[in-house]
């Protein structure tokens, strides 16, 4: 019985001690940067902040209609060379806007309550056929604190399809 309370007092202790602990904010400042990464404020609620055919709120990001993301996993970004023709998901809209392909990006921490990126690489089909690749780096700056995006975004061509012609 001790024994269970004791465990239980603990967990109680941690979590509070997580939840009073701030993140160290990285300098990101809104804006481009000269190492081609941008920042932008998602931190307002109920709106969309739109950057090109990607719209982020909160800890959402998703593809404007007619365009579509997929997900290339947990690879670097320099290794990407080229991005699939075909596959993209678009977002469903509604109630719940999200976009399958980009889903979770990050991962949460019971122990801090913060989000960290997956650093996962995601192919981005724009709603006028162009390509990119895209990663999310960060989640928070100093100048917002939390929903304040850093990503990295390059624009690419598809790989050629079996025939070489391209979707």
């Amino acid at each position: 019985m001790w024994a269970l309370a004791a465990a239980f007092l603990l967990l109680v202790a941690s979590l509070l001690i997580g939840s009073f602990s701030k993140p160290e904010f990285p300098p990101y400042e809104i804006g481009l940067h000269a190492d081609s990464t941008y920042t932008l404020d998602a931190s307002r609620g109920n709106e969309w902040r739109w950057w090109g055919d990607l719209g982020f709120r909160r800890n959402h990001v998703i593809t404007a209609p007619g365009a579509g993301a997929m997900d290339l996993g947990a690879v670097s970004f320099d290794s990407v060379a080229q991005l699939p023709a075909a596959g993209y998901v678009a977002t469903t809209f509604g109630s719940d806007t999200t976009n399958a392909g980009i889903g979770k990006w990050y991962d949460y921490s019971m122990w801090s309550h913060l989000l960290t990126s997956r650093h996962h690489v995601y192919a981005v089909r724009t709603a006028s056929g162009e390509f990119a690749k895209l990663e999310i780096l960060a989640y928070y700056c100093r100048e917002v604190g939390s929903a304040c995006y850093t990503i990295r975004m390059k624009k690419m061509r598809p790989r050629p399809t079996a025939s070489g012609a391209r979707n």
